[in-house]
């Protein structure tokens, strides 16, 4: 009998997280340079990291010998001071994505349930399946935004969590603050909302939403530095919430769950207000790019608040692949069920032109 009949039957069960294809990936079956590849695939920072945030990791490299400070003490003193919540109720660590992991870890089990929209972070299924919960699938709205009075009608005893992805990945659509406002005040007690928040530095108009954490209601606010912050590679994400669900969170973290390097970076990168405002300025301009481009060509695409933009090709695997002949990475939709689409990741200008040409080749044939 094989070993994984004795393993974990949820483990077995789920799909793997598939990210975008890496570059290195791509040029080793295509036989292409790394550097002639441009990658729009995973929303990824075209300016990379804060010449700071790189400056720090570097210090902090001499360290290596030692473990990090493993309550985050600097960090999350700055980020409580930034966002004007407490020390206590504050939690960091790997990426928004071990948030979302600890979070789950706190609050699923076997009878629990946790709400999404259909079209989010697949993250959110992954991780419900993992611990043994019932995943709740809610049908976005026509407009393909959240539909947040379906989410409240989901609403069972046995839920635990509801994600609202603020802008939502792969969509890019937002949910206003009237909203987000009549939902807070309607959800029940037992249930935390958590607002995945990865992308909102690039919305034009940002709903409060630390304001229901600052009432005490049950609300967990998740940001990344992975995207405005240019630091995916180095993965460090943040929550701001209650004290008793911070609390919990610490609980179940694992030890020196943040890097030294990480922590240095984040310090630094949240004091250059200039790269990330140059970085928002790019995602703008880009956009516009596209938006233009697609508008010309009479292709469909969904107008997003994201640095990324879902657009309709007809045949998404196959424009995929045409691209990547081209050494332009772009990321099908297929594993969200939307075969007609790819989404594009913004670049810089010059990635954007060289993207736009592929495109336009891959739909002439």
């Amino acid at each position: 009998m094989s070993i994984l009949s004795y393993t974990h039957p949820y483990v077995r069960e789920i799909r793997a997280y598939q990210p975008g294809k890496p570059i290195e990936e791509t040029a080793r079956e295509l036989g292409l340079r790394p550097e002639d590849i441009v990658k729009l695939a995973s929303n990824e920072n075209p300016l990379g990291a804060s010449p700071r945030a790189v400056e720090a990791m570097q210090r902090a490299l001499l360290h290596s010998n030692l473990y990090p400070d493993g309550s985050a003490y600097e960090l999350r003193m700055k980020l409580a001071k930034k966002f004007g919540v407490k020390f206590e109720q504050t939690a960091v660590g790997s990426g928004s994505s071990e948030m979302i992991e600890l979070l789950c870890h706190t609050c699923l089990g076997e009878g629990k349930e946790l709400i999404a929209a259909k079209y989010s972070f697949t993250m959110y299924p992954l991780m419900c399946k993992l611990f043994g919960a019932r995943y709740v699938e809610v049908e976005n709205k026509a407009d393909w935004s959240h539909d947040l009075q379906g989410m409240l009608h989901a609403i069972t005893p046995k839920t635990r969590i509801v994600f609202i992805t603020n802008p939502t990945n792969p969509v890019g659509t937002m949910v206003g603050q009237e909203e987000l406002d009549a939902f807070m005040g309607a959800v029940p007690e037992h249930v935390i909302v958590a607002f995945d928040e990865a992308y909102i530095d690039f919305a034009k108009e940002k709903p409060d939403t630390l304001k229901y954490v600052k009432r005490g209601q049950n609300a967990v606010v998740m940001r990344t530095f992975s995207k405005a912050y240019g630091l995916a590679g180095v993965r460090a994400g943040f929550v701001m919430t209650t004290e008793e669900i911070a609390g919990l969170l610490h609980k179940v973290r694992s030890p020196f769950n943040m890097s030294s390097p990480a922590q240095a970076a984040a310090l630094a990168a949240l004091d250059d207000e200039e790269h990330v405002r140059r970085s928002v300025q790019l995602v703008h301009e880009g956009m516009k790019q596209y938006e233009n481009a697609f508008r010309a060509w009479g292709v469909d695409y969904i107008p997003s608040s994201g640095n990324f933009i879902l657009v309709n090709v007809g045949e998404g695997s196959r424009v995929f692949r045409e691209c990547l002949r081209r050494g332009v990475i772009i990321r099908p939709m297929d594993g969200y069920g939307l075969t007609q689409y790819v989404r594009i990741t913004v670049g810089t200008k010059e990635e954007n032109e060289r993207c736009l040409a592929a495109l336009k080749e891959a739909l002439a044939r």
